[in-house]
């Protein structure tokens, strides 16, 4: 394929990035299940099992193929696949919900639901790809805001719910077919390559207000939450708060438009050293990008982000004595892999087995959310998972910032912070086992934010030890541990133990602790286990964290022994 355009100046990677929010808001569509999953069940007439198997195809979002298509295709292109993919798998569920048509098989309905649920992977991988090469310097910091949004989207959804979808499930499902689409639609153009940006203060703080104000939207999103649940509202009312969050949500397109209004301090912005393109007279133009660096710096910096996957290899020149001698080697950690490269290293698998035993243990709580609530005696689950979302978001944010400052400032790998997250979440399941009063919102509270911090701390980590070039399909390889998890965990023991405990109460539905106790205990222990493996992948990739960031800011890797 050619080589893509790349958009030039310092404005269009933060409307760029601004757009995003909207495409992640999309890409969090996954997070409704808990909302109609009991309509599934009373309409269909569905048992708990296969009710969590269909949250297993909700949560079977398989990104290698956008991974791939990120390499080969522009971000617009993988946007309408994402599109087309949500359209087609939510019509087929709100067409059997709404009773359009009668009868539809259960196996259809799988698939419909894993179809939809792909969607996120198109959606998500074009804007995180996309946005991580056009802020390379600052990895960890945008995949905690990207991965924040898709977090928090679950009380947005949460709240439209309540308030003008009138809590009905159709309607929920109807939105997602045609609203979701319409909006990634309108964002797909602004979503594009651009010239890397460099570190500058202003950059930084144009951070801290995309950060100040997505804290305040879940802020404003729980107590909106509660206040749905507690208080009638009129419908004027309902809608002016409405409105509210969507002025949150176009809060980042602030950052462009002050850049554009107060022009001379946009323009001390500093480009990526080595990336700096001819720009175009006439500001906003896009030139052809004939190479984000410069020869000398290719080999051991980030390479041509845009280069197709598939493209021939260029032999490293390496300077021995007087001379420059051509010599092929693999990559290093920290320097650009190839996914099969990767692949048979084995920090990849390490760090994949962490992440799935980690995220694995969050999203069988999540498919299950609703029905751990009625179980525990919560007759309205959506403060619930409210309370989940905005902590899921609290750990995506909090895990970007965090490990961002700790690694610039002690070389502390990301890893560690998994390890710290795993710990928590082995009490979080004991405290669920133990079911003592007042200990269930702390449990989902705890576990939101050590599942946010798992999900968003894995995204830097990759692109840090096998670089951003093939960042898409080794990033997406990762999520797969997202859908075995759920397949096993969630699927296979929490809905057998579930049903083996409803039937021996006689009834469809299980009430009480009993219900989801095996369950619990057993992912405490699973999570000790991810604890151990975590604290042995930190150890092993300590030095590479060092050589990175051994200047207190990122620096592209130069030969070395790791």
């Amino acid at each position: 394929m050619p080589k893509l355009k790349l958009k030039t100046g310092s404005r269009p990677p933060w409307v760029g990035l601004a757009a995003a929010v909207w495409v992640d808001i999309s890409a969090g569509n996954g997070y409704n299940f808990p909302l109609y999953s009991s309509a599934l069940k009373s309409v269909l007439g569905l048992s708990q099992q296969q009710v969590t198997i269909l949250g297993v195809a909700n949560d079977t979002s398989i990104g290698l193929l956008p991974g791939i298509a990120c390499n080969k295709f522009p971000p617009w292109a993988v946007l309408l696949v994402g599109v087309f993919a949500c359209f087609l798998g939510y019509g087929v569920i709100w067409l059997a919900v709404s009773q359009t048509i009668n009868g539809l098989p259960y196996w259809l309905l799988w698939i419909a639901l894993m179809v939809a649920s792909n969607s996120n992977a198109w959606f998500g991988t074009a804007v995180l790809v996309t946005n991580m090469r056009n802020f390379p310097l600052s990895r960890g910091t945008v995949a905690g805001i990207l991965k924040g949004y898709v977090g928090i989207s679950a009380a947005v959804y949460s709240v439209l719910y309540s308030s003008l979808l009138e809590q009905s499930a159709s309607k929920l499902l109807l939105f997602l077919t045609l609203g979701l689409p319409v909006i990634c639609l309108a964002m797909m153009y602004f979503i594009r390559p651009c010239t890397p940006s460099g570190e500058d203060s202003s950059v930084h703080i144009h951070f801290v207000f995309i950060q100040a104000a997505s804290v305040f939207l879940a802020i404003y999103l729980l107590t909106l939450t509660v206040i749905y649940e507690t208080v009638s509202l009129s419908d004027a009312v309902s809608y002016v708060l409405l409105a509210i969050v969507f002025i949150f949500l176009l809060s980042a397109l602030g950052i462009p438009v002050k850049m554009t209004l107060f022009r001379a301090n946009a323009e001390t912005l500093t480009p990526l050293a080595g990336s700096t393109e001819h720009l175009a007279q006439g500001e906003g133009d896009s030139t052809q990008a004939d190479s984000l660096l410069s020869p000398s710096s290719s080999a051991s910096n980030l390479g041509s982000f845009f280069e197709s996957e598939y493209a021939s290899d260029v032999d490293t020149l390496l300077a021995l004595g007087e001379g420059a001698v051509k010599k092929k080697r693999r990559p290093r950690r920290g320097e650009d892999f190839k996914f099969h490269e990767a692949f048979i290293k084995f920090d990849f698998w390490l760090l994949w087995v962490v992440y799935f035993l980690g995220v694995g243990s969050g999203v069988t709580v999540l498919n299950n959310l609703a029905q751990i609530g009625v179980a525990f005696g919560v007759d309205n689950t959506t403060i619930l998972l409210s309370l989940f979302s905005f902590c899921n978001f609290v750990g995506r944010l909090g895990s970007g910032a965090l490990s961002e400052h700790f690694v610039r400032t002690r070389t502390i790998p990301r890893t560690f912070w998994m390890t710290c997250t795993l710990i928590v979440m082995v009490l979080a399941f004991v405290l669920y086992g133990l079911a003592l009063n007042g200990t269930l919102y702390v449990s989902t509270a705890l576990l939101g934010v050590c599942y946010g911090f798992h999900y968003s701390l894995m995204v830097p980590t990759v692109s840090e030890l096998f670089g951003l070039k093939h960042f898409g399909i080794i990033y997406n390889f990762m999520q797969i541990g997202n859908p075995v998890g759920a397949l096993l965990f969630s699927g296979l023991l929490a809905g057998y133990v579930y049903d083996a405990e409803a039937a021996k109460q006689g009834s469809s539905t299980c009430l009480g602790p009993e219900c989801f106790r095996l369950t619990f205990l057993v992912l405490a222990g699973i999570c000790g286990l991810g604890t151990i493996l975590s604290i042995f992948l930190t150890i092993r990739i300590r030095p590479v964290y060092q050589m990175l960031y051994s200047s207190g800011s990122f620096c592209f890797p130069q030969a070395s022994d790791h």
